[in-house]
């Protein structure tokens, strides 16, 4: 029996399993591939296909990678432990996902789909030079994760259980996440959720705010997200009504840094000024920095604020997470 298995885990992640595929492109390129700057497209393979030519000549990087993925590595990363829930398919890039977040530090271990149901899902992240990034996601066998995917016995030693919003566009992974919140509540293991998108926001509003109500301690989202979730423009407005539906919630307002909303109390904790070269995974780390604030006894304050500085790292290089150990900053960043 390892050391996780026998004892407290700090959380227990849950997403959508998809390699990143990374690339650096023009600004021409996502309007020609008639993408949605700056947000999340679901595709199938032969349009992600099409992309995937016309970046044949530029340099790409693969990672393990969807966004309860790499906050669970953000959590390692400062020193915590974790489990990860997802699914792949028993192929190449499924081979090679799980490889690369073992590696990481992730203890995971969900048995894989069958090749014939499909590939592992891929997601190719496009940068452009503003440091905005477009998602082109071909989720593959991710969508096959469900409810007797998740481990009830490691889920109950965990301090946290963290579920990505993207797991509501299907009816398996929804209720994968809705199995991991009510066991969660039974054990008494915290739940965390973070809205995604604001795509999800826009068709799962409705279902976002019971779910909140009746699951959530922690709730993570952005400054676009939750101006639509509420369809209010000012952000101090909208923190004030979500710290109506739950105890405690973290706004991410870019180089802005957050808002923290605790006991219905809004507190702003400002950023760190960095030259941001791709934005992809801040919200990720963020969250993954917040959630090992929680579990090893910092406050919401200084938990958003180890946050904030993962967040204003990852900003400045390519791809979606930092490399190596980062807890041994912890002090000074939070003593600053």
């Amino acid at each position: 029996m390892t050391d996780t298995q026998s004892s407290t885990v700090d959380v227990f992640g849950v997403g959508n399993a998809l390699v990143d595929i990374l690339a650096f492109v023009p600004d021409d390129f996502v309007a020609k591939h008639g993408l949605n700057r700056g947000a999340m497209t679901l595709m199938d393979a032969e349009r992600q296909g099409g992309i995937l030519h016309d970046l044949e000549h530029i340099s790409l990087v693969m990672r393990s990678g969807g966004s309860a993925a790499n906050t669970m590595i953000a959590v390692a990363q400062s020193g915590g432990s974790c489990y990860y829930s997802g699914k792949v398919a028993q192929d190449t890039n499924g081979e090679f996902y799980r490889q690369d977040l073992v590696a990481a530090g992730i203890e995971f271990d969900v048995h894989p789909a069958p090749e014939m149901s499909g590939p592992t899902g891929t997601c190719v992240v496009l940068t452009t030079p503003d440091a905005e990034r477009t998602m082109c996601t071909h989720l593959g066998v991710s969508t096959n994760l469900s409810a007797t995917d998740i481990d009830l016995d490691r889920l109950s030693r965990c301090q946290y259980s963290y579920v990505e919003g993207y797991l509501w566009n299907g009816e398996d992974t929804r209720q994968a996440s809705v199995a991991t919140m009510e066991h969660s509540k039974r054990q008494g293991v915290k739940v965390a959720f973070t809205f995604s998108d604001a795509f999800l926001v826009d068709i799962f509003a409705d279902d976002f705010r019971n779910m909140i109500r009746n699951y959530c301690d922690v709730v993570f989202c952005n400054a676009d997200e939750v101006r639509r979730f509420f369809g209010e423009e000012s952000l101090p407005v909208c923190a004030e009504k979500l710290g109506e539906l739950v105890d405690l919630a973290f706004i991410t307002d870019g180089a802005n840094g957050c808002l923290v909303v605790e006991n219905k109390l809004v507190v702003e904790v400002s950023g760190f000024p960095v030259k941001a070269i791709d934005t992809v995974g801040a919200g990720d780390a963020f969250a993954g920095g917040v959630l090992f604030g929680l579990t090893n006894n910092l406050s919401a304050h200084n938990a958003a604020r180890w946050g904030n500085y993962l967040a204003s790292r990852v900003v400045t290089i390519q791809g979606p997470r930092l490399e190596g150990f980062q807890g041994d900053k912890l002090g000074e960043v939070i003593g600053s």
